[in-house]
C-alpha cells in the first residue's frame, strides 16, 4: 500500500472516483428506460423499479455500511461493498427478465455505503486544513456521474444498444477495486462494539415501507389500502425503532449525535436540497417534451432535455470543488446560505420566465451551482460535528434524507404536475421547488458557525455546546 502521507492526494483520487463510478450507476439507466422496458418485455411502472430498486436498497443500506466502516475500518468493508455492487451490475447487464434485473440492482443498490465509507476515508488521511476542500470536491461527483451519464447515454445506446449502457459502471469499478485494495491505507484499530442488529433491521423495515408507498403512490393511489398500509406499518416500524435506538449500548444510530445543532440543521437541510434536485429532473425534461401545441411546451426530444440537464450538472460540479474552498474563508454556514439562494432564485426564475430555452437554461444553471453548494456544505457541516467513530454512519444518515428528499421531489413534483391543470402546474412545480429551498435558506441561518478545529483534527466536545 502507499504512504499516506506521500498518497493522500491519490487515495482521495480514488475515493472521489469510487463516488462518481456509483453516481453514474444509478444515472445511467435513466436514459435507458424506455428500451429497457421494450427490451425486458414489461411495463413502464415495471421499468421504474430498475431504479426504484436501487434506490431502495442504497437508502437501506448506507447507515449500516457506515456503521460497519465505522467499527471495522472503511478499507475492509469498502472492498466487500465494491465486490457486491459490481456482482449486480454484471446481473443487471446480463438480466433476461424484470425479476433478475431488480435483484441485480437490488445488489449494486449496496454500492451507495462507498459514500459514508469515502468521507471517513478520506476524514482519515487528510488534514483539518484540507478535509472541507476534500469533502466538497466529493459531493461534486454527484453532479459529474450525472452529467457524464447524460453525455455517453446517448451515443451508447445508438450506437451498441441500452445493456453496454450497463456495463459502463463495471468497466470503472473493477479496476477500482484493485486500486483500493493497493492504496487505501488500514485504518487505526477501532473499539469494537456488537452491532446493533435489531435496530439495523427495524431501520431497513420501516425505511423500506415509507419509501415504496412514497415511491408507488402514483400507480397505487394515494389513498390506496397498500400505500395506507405501508405508511401505517412505517410508523410503527419507526416507533419500535427510536424506542430500541434508545436503549441498547451501541445504536446503529445516536440519537444524541442527531440532536446537534450542526447535524439536524443539515440532515434537514439535505432533506430539501434532494427534493430541489429530483424536482428539477421532473418538471425541466417534461416541459422541453411536452408538444408545442400545449401554447407553453417546447415540442424537444429527449436529446435535447438531456442537454438541458447538462450544464446544470457541471454547474453542480464545479460548485462543489469550490466550496470547500469557500469553507475554509467563510464556513459552511454562509455556503449552505449561498446554496439556498441561488437554487431558490432558479427555480424561482422559471416559474416566471419559461417562454424560450435559454430563460430555463439561465434557471437550471443557478440550480445546479446553487445545490453544488448546497450538497458540499451539509456534508462538511455534518462531518465538522461528529467525532471520527460516528463519520461513516452520521454521512450515511444524511446521504439517506437526501435519497428521501429525492424521492418526494419525484413524487411531488408529479403530482403538482397531474393535479394543476396545464401551465399552472410547471408553474406551481417551480414555486414549490423555491420555497423549498427558503426553508433551506433559515436552517442555514441557524446552523453554527464556523468552528475552531484542533491541529489534531479531532472532534472536541465544543460543539456540543452548539445543540
Amino acid at each position: 500500500m502507499v504512504d499516506v502521507g506521500g498518497g493522500r492526494w491519490l487515495v482521495g483520487l480514488l475515493a472521489f472516483l469510487g463516488v462518481m463510478g456509483y453516481s453514474l450507476s444509478v444515472a445511467v439507466v435513466t436514459p435507458a428506460l424506455p428500451l429497457l422496458q421494450e427490451g425486458l418485455g414489461t411495463s413502464a411502472a415495471g421499468a421504474a423499479w430498475a431504479l426504484t430498486a436501487m434506490t431502495l436498497s442504497a437508502a437501506v443500506s448506507t447507515p449500516v455500511i457506515g456503521r460497519l466502516g465505522d467499527q471495522f475500518g472503511p478499507r475492509r468493508v469498502l472492498m466487500v461493498v465494491l465486490a457486491v455492487a459490481v456482482v449486480g451490475m454484471v446481473v443487471a447487464a446480463l438480466a433476461g427478465s424484470l425479476a433478475v434485473m431488480v435483484v441485480g440492482r437490488v445488489l449494486s443498490g449496496i454500492g451507495g455505503g462507498v459514500f459514508p465509507l469515502a468521507y471517513t476515508i478520506i476524514r482519515d488521511v487528510f488534514p483539518p486544513e484540507r478535509l472541507a476542500s476534500a469533502v466538497g470536491l466529493m459531493s461534486s461527483m454527484l453532479g459529474l456521474g450525472g452529467a457524464v451519464s447524460w453525455c455517453i447515454a446517448g451515443p451508447i445506446i445508438d450506437h451498441l444498444g441500452w445493456r453496454w449502457l450497463l456495463w459502463v459502471p463495471v468497466a470503472g469499478l473493477v479496476p477500482g477495486m484493485v486500486a483500493a485494495w493497493w492504496i487505501v491505507p488500514r485504518s487505526a484499530v477501532r473499539t469494537r462494539v456488537r452491532i446493533d442488529w435489531w435496530g439495523a433491521a427495524l431501520f431497513a423495515g420501516w425505511l423500506v415501507a415509507a419509501l415504496t408507498a412514497l415511491t408507488q403512490g402514483m400507480d397505487w393511489g394515494w389513498r390506496s389500502p397498500g400505500v395506507l398500509g405501508l405508511l401505517g406499518l412505517a410508523v410503527v416500524l419507526a416507533g419500535l425503532w427510536l424506542w430500541v435506538e434508545g436503549r441498547v449500548e451501541a445504536p446503529l444510530v445516536d440519537l444524541r449525535v442527531m440532536r446537534r445543532r450542526g447535524v439536524w440543521t443539515a440532515n434537514a437541510a439535505s432533506l430539501l436540497a434532494g427534493y430541489a434536485l429530483m424536482a428539477g429532473g421532473v418538471l425541466f425534461p417534461l416541459l422541453v417534451q411536452l408538444p408545442e401545441s400545449t401554447g407553453f411546451g417546447f415540442g424537444g426530444s429527449a436529446t435535447q432535455a438531456a442537454l438541458l440537464q447538462l450544464p446544470a450538472s457541471i454547474g453542480m460540479t464545479v460548485a462543489g470543488m469550490a466550496a470547500g474552498l469557500l469553507d475554509r474563508r467563510v464556513g459552511s454556514r454562509v455556503v449552505l446560505m449561498a446554496g439556498g439562494v441561488l437554487t431558490g432564485a432558479g427555480y424561482a426564475f422559471v416559474a416566471f420566465q419559461h417562454e424560450d430555452m435559454w430563460q430555463l437554461y439561465v434557471g437550471g444553471i443557478a440550480r445546479g451551482v446553487g445545490l453544488g453548494f448546497a450538497y458540499a456544505a451539509v456534508a462538511n457541516l455534518v462531518v465538522a460535528e461528529v467525532p471520527v467513530g460516528e463519520t461513516g454512519v452520521a454521512t450515511g444518515i444524511n446521504t439517506l434524507i437526501r435519497t428521501v428528499g429525492a424521492s418526494l421531489g419525484t413524487q411531488v413534483s408529479a403530482v403538482i404536475v397531474v393535479g394543476v391543470p396545464g401551465e399552472g402546474g410547471f408553474v406551481a412545480g417551480f414555486a414549490v421547488s423555491a420555497v423549498v429551498m427558503a426553508v433551506a435558506l433559515v436552517l442555514a441561518m441557524i446552523a453554527p458557525r464556523r468552528r475552531r478545529v484542533s491541529m489534531l483534527g479531532q472532534w472536541s466536545p465544543d460543539s456540543v455546546s452548539r445543540m
